[in-house]
């Protein structure tokens, strides 16, 4: 079912009664200053810059997805994994996702690109916002600043048209 207007929108994103179509988790490991990005090559956002996640699976926890994402996305294993945040998104579409963001201090294993995504490091002060979700400027510098958050956003396709964010 599509959404006509942003109110009715922002109900059902920032409303009791929201409720996502799927669940997801994203794992941002940060160290000596540097973050470890991904290219994403399919799936929701291909094309853009992210952090190693996805959908969680039946019977999984959203730090056990988060993990196993990680391996399988970029091939390393992220450790010193701590909830840093939760963000809902509602899609004109009617598409609706709530997304678990965890950070890890260090990762063990052999980086490497798979079919899913390209990994690279970059500076804190220099994350490339421009080929990111329009979100992610938003909660990226409290991720980085080691701060909790809450997020709500509602996109119609690419472009963002409300947001609310919150310390958690």
């Amino acid at each position: 079912m599509a959404l006509n207007s942003t109110s009715e929108v922002v109900d059902r994103v920032d409303g009791a009664n929201w409720r996502p179509k799927e669940e997801g988790t994203l794992c941002f490991v940060i160290q000596g200053g540097e973050i470890l990005l991904i290219e994403k090559k399919r799936g929701l956002g291909a094309g853009k810059v992210n952090g190693p996640g996805g959908r969680l699976e039946k019977g999984e926890t959203a730090e056990q997805a988060a993990i196993r994402e990680t391996q399988e996305e970029v091939g390393i294993t992220p450790t010193g994994v701590q909830w840093a945040g939760e963000l809902r998104f509602q899609f004109r579409d009617g598409y609706s996702l709530h997304c678990t963001v965890y950070r890890a201090s260090g990762w063990e294993g052999e980086l490497m690109e798979t079919v899913e995504a390209k990994p690279f490091w970059v500076r804190t002060d220099q994350i490339p916002y421009d080929r990111m979700w329009a979100d992610d400027e938003q909660w990226m510098p409290r991720l980085l600043a080691g701060e909790k958050f809450r997020g709500w956003f509602e996109f119609d396709g690419d472009r963002m048209e409300w947001s609310k964010m919150e310390k958690a």
